[in-house]
């Protein structure tokens, strides 16, 4: 490989010509050691990232509204939700919070905040009644969702919990994932386990996604808009055309 095609101020350049994969990769590779040059490239593909997952998620809620979807809270009472939520003004300051609070975040999750928003696309579709089974793209972030119960509070009473868990274990190898998102049987109003999320703390430039599998966020959000916002098992092929035709209007990552 020519040495100069992996210097930070190529990542860009490479990133938006299609070479993702590998920026991703080599980005990924230097771990939480990144010099000031690589930071500053790292953080260029990663808000043109977000800048690209905010772009699908505006095509997906078009698209879902105009094919009849209703999008509704995750119980019996289906009471309807605002599907997504741009990133507000205060954006800046949820992401300097979660950096103080938990001393290092991925840079990935942060770009996610400052540009995406919050999303739910839990629903109804008139077509595809399993919808709500395939794991639909959830991401409470910023907490735009719940102006009377700020999400700030629920993600420091997790951590706090999270924190005695760890005092009273001898297993000092559990990990603290950030709950971001109900699991895709909860979405489903189903009993189920434990809340999707990303790692923290954890200073690498893409964050740890726990969820189904454990992946990079941006491996997972791959996942999610190569599926058409629904990355979970489908058994019908109805189901199949249906994530097709959605996810072929998306960008990849």
């Amino acid at each position: 490989m020519d040495v100069r095609s992996s210097e930070p101020e190529s990542w860009l350049g490479r990133y938006r010509a299609g070479d993702r994969a590998i920026v991703w990769h080599e980005i990924r590779q230097l771990g939480a050691r990144l010099d000031g040059a690589q930071r500053e490239g790292a953080q260029l593909v990663c808000d043109e990232m977000a800048r690209r997952a905010r772009r699908n998620v505006e095509v997906l809620v078009e698209q879902l509204n105009a094919e009849g979807y209703r999008f509704h809270s995750n119980d019996d009472r289906q009471e309807p939700e605002v599907p997504f939520f741009p990133a507000s003004g205060d954006a800046e300051g949820q992401a300097r919070w979660l950096v103080e609070h938990f001393g290092s975040v991925p840079m990935t999750l942060l770009s996610w905040l400052r540009i995406v928003g919050d999303v739910w696309l839990v629903g109804t579709h008139p077509e595809w009644p399993e919808a709500t089974a395939a794991d639909p793209l959830v991401i409470d972030l910023e907490g735009l969702r719940y102006p009377t119960d700020p999400l700030r509070e629920y993600f420091a009473s997790d951590y706090a919990f999270w924190l005695e868990a760890q005092a009273e274990s001898d297993d000092d190898r559990d990990l603290f994932c950030l709950p971001m998102s109900p699991d895709r049987l909860t979405k489903d109003n189903t009993s189920g386990g434990p809340p999707y999320g990303v790692v923290v703390p954890d200073g690498c430039v893409d964050g740890l996604w726990a969820g189904e599998t454990t992946m990079p966020f941006v491996a997972y959000l791959n996942k999610v808009f190569a599926n058409g916002g629904f990355p979970g098992q489908v058994d019908s092929y109805e189901a199949w055309q249906h994530r097709s035709r959605l996810a072929a209007q998306l960008l990849p990552l």
